[in-house]
């Protein structure tokens, strides 16, 4: 598949950690700087509440660096994405200057995050927006979980603001703090809003006093380590940054139909709806389209204009931070032909358009690969042969030379760099499995080869590259095709197929 993939994000910057203005109790005993070989955890039974959770269901790991899992296919479609927050600046908030390092976690299987600080200071996770500050060397791993399964405690006067994390250090009383990203748009009301940390353990929530915050983050001072995520209580006018994220409905149908979600910018929401999207009975794919800097109020109704005219349900939809809720509204989007059309989302009241797409066809189509001509899109998930077909093995042997393409790929000749670049353009999400699993990859060839800043298409042929290289004479399609064949996608088995049939014929 050609999958097109994007989140419409409007947000702040990432923040800055705050002054110390609170450090009393901060003394540590010597024999505290040896770090412990396993997670510790100050509260044991919210440890088994938050590990029951399917994306974050781990043993506790090693003080040792552990030995990265490559995420399972679920994840990498959709969970990690809705961590990543690559965040732009705000009109309205004043974006303040830090002094924090930056850090990037290692993966771990399920969602889980692992990172070893070396000592004292204040770190930034790359991937969550998470910022840490230690009084000495750590090691923290964190997941990102969902809110829904905390909805019973979330009532008035409660609002979510951010996602919800579990937290877990080998040293405990070593993490004096933690900064967590916020989704509010706060402008002039700075000094005017109290945040506090949802804390769940022993059981139940507790509702602990934030340290101080600023126009990005909240700091909350480390009591226990259990899942927490950032409230406040409910004021008016609540101003969000926002994300709109639109799906295409995959069909045999000529008809389009399409799912637009608007929600708060929180990480946990955006996990949810990659999550509904999977459990549904229909195959979607995400279209790449610009952002929206428009800021998005709780409580106000917003429609979905689109032009020209479609059938589009609900008319309207009242904004607010659903993270509670286990499956977000959104609106649908329908036509009977194939035509190019204009997506805006309007505030009913004002009638400002926060958010405007322009779908064209080649939103829904992807490149024919034997020919110039595009080819529509009718199926999201692997093409199953018929019991009396011939095998895959069988069919490509026997095919005649006269149905083959003649693109210069045989099975003796050693692939080039360009074959690889269309083998690369046609491989999906799943391209960083494949390699570690498929192609012997190290984790560390993926991420030197990430280190790059290039086109997620030159990752993948870089990859594609150094497995020929490491195959000298032998990095032939035959050869490929037998590495990949149980775990690559159909389109490019068959182009594989295509390729080294011609010189079996």
């Amino acid at each position: 598949q050609n999958n097109l993939h994007i989140q419409f994000l409007f947000f702040s910057e990432s923040g800055v950690p705050f002054d110390d203005k609170d450090n009393s109790g901060s003394k540590y005993k010597d024999e505290d700087c040896a770090e412990e070989n396993s997670l510790g955890n100050d509260s044991s039974k919210s440890d088994s509440e938050s590990s029951s959770e399917s994306d974050s269901d781990t043993s506790e790991a090693d003080a040792e660096e552990p030995n990265e899992e490559p995420e399972n296919k679920e994840s990498q479609h959709g969970c990690v994405e809705s961590v990543v927050n690559i965040q732009q600046h705000c009109e309205h908030c004043k974006i303040q200057q830090g002094q924090q390092e930056q850090v990037t976690p290692r993966r771990l299987s399920r969602g889980q995050l692992w990172l070893k600080l070396d000592g004292e200071g204040v770190y930034q996770c790359t991937i969550t927006g998470l910022i840490f500050e230690v009084a000495k060397g750590a090691i923290i791993e964190y997941s990102l979980l969902s809110w829904t399964k905390y909805a019973a405690y979330i009532k008035e006067p409660w609002i979510i603001v951010g996602p919800i994390f579990d937290v877990k250090c080998t040293t405990p009383s070593a993490l004096t703090s933690i900064q967590f990203p916020h989704t509010l748009c706060l402008n002039e009301h700075l000094s005017d809003v109290t945040f506090n940390v949802f804390h769940f353990k022993n059981n139940g929530p507790e509702f602990e006093c934030s340290v101080d915050h600023s126009t990005t983050h909240i700091k909350w001072k480390v009591s226990s380590l259990s899942p927490v995520g950032p409230v406040i209580e409910r004021y008016d006018p609540v101003y969000y940054h926002g994300v709109v994220i639109l799906y295409k409905v995959v069909s045999n149908l000529p008809s389009l139909e399409f799912r637009v979600y608007m929600a708060s910018n929180n990480s946990s929401v955006i996990k949810d709806v990659s999550k509904s999207v999977k459990r549904s009975p229909n195959t979607l794919i995400k279209i790449e389209k610009p952002p929206c800097h428009k800021l998005l109020q709780g409580g106000k109704k917003y429609r979905l204009i689109s032009d020209p005219e479609a059938d589009i349900t609900p008319e309207e939809i009242e904004f607010g931070d659903h993270s509670s809720l286990a499956e977000k509204p959104f609106f649908e989007v329908y036509l009977e032909q194939p035509v190019e059309l204009t997506l805006s989302l309007v505030d009913l009241e004002s009638e400002e358009t926060v958010w405007k797409a322009k779908l064209r066809e080649s939103d829904w189509t992807v490149p024919s690969q034997n020919d110039n001509k595009p080819k529509r899109i009718t199926n999201g998930i692997r093409r199953r042969k018929s019991s009396n077909s011939l095998s895959g093995d069988e069919h490509y042997s026997k095919r005649l030379k006269g149905n083959d393409i003649s693109d210069g790929i045989r099975t003796t000749t050693v692939l080039t760099d360009q074959q690889l670049m269309i083998l690369a353009k046609k491989m999906g999400k799943d391209w960083k499995v494949l390699g570690i699993q498929c192609l012997k990859m190290s984790v560390e060839d993926i991420e030197q080869i990430e280190a790059k800043d290039e086109d997620i298409n030159i990752y993948k042929c870089m990859m594609l590259r150094k497995w020929r290289d490491s195959e000298q004479n032998n990095g032939t399609a035959q050869s490929l095709y037998d590495c990949i064949k149980d775990d690559a996608s159909y389109e490019v088995l068959q182009i594989l197929k295509r390729r080294t049939s011609r010189n079996d014929d």
